[in-house]
């Protein structure tokens, strides 16, 4: 038995099984759920355009807002690629025209198990939206920025103590204690 799932089915999965079945005379390599690997091993959100918003923390508030309209991540939507293996950001509908997050509405994981009878499947994922990399990047970037500061004012403050040292004993007329004293080391 092969399962090929789907809200509807992709008709281009369809008719690619059927025609595994019919030129090679045997089903395709199926999942842990039946489903044919060749069409159904990826994520949605690993090929959705909308992906470098999710990594970015970049997401739709609420229908219809700016961020919507800019094409930002449908995550905070209730938008289930994260966890929806199925082809259909590669393969899509209508001879390749479109999919569900392509016209503006997140995954619904329809070919997933339990799809309709699953209430908790319905329920939003766990928080852990996008890597914010961006703010990250930023963030990690002022700490870089802050400590490189701190390390040359330390290197220039303990330079300066060191000269101003070896200024006294020459002063003095006393010899420098040790190698490492001497101007240079």
């Amino acid at each position: 038995m092969i399962n090929v799932p789907g809200c509807p089915p992709i008709a281009d999965v369809m008719t690619g099984v059927v025609t595994h079945v019919l030129v090679l005379g045997r089903g395709p390599e199926l999942d842990g759920l039946g489903r044919p690997r060749e069409f159904y091993s990826r994520r949605v959100h690993d090929t959705c355009y909308r992906r470098a918003y999710y990594d970015a923390g970049l997401f739709v508030e609420s229908w219809d807002d700016e961020k919507a309209r800019k094409g930002y991540c449908l995550y905070k939507m209730g938008c289930r690629g994260p966890v929806t293996y199925n082809a259909c950001s590669v393969t899509k509908w209508n001879g390749g025209v479109s999919y569900p997050i392509q016209s503006g509405h997140g995954c619904i994981g329809c070919s997933e198990a339990g799809f309709w009878d699953n209430e908790p499947f319905y329920q939003h994922l766990a928080s852990f939206p996008g890597f914010g990399i961006e703010n990250t990047a930023d963030s990690i970037g002022t700490v870089l920025g802050v400590g490189a500061v701190a390390g040359v004012a330390a290197h220039a403050i303990t330079t300066n103590i060191r000269k101003k040292n070896l200024i006294e004993q020459e002063r003095s007329g006393d010899e420098p204690t040790s190698k490492r004293d001497e101007p240079g080391t």
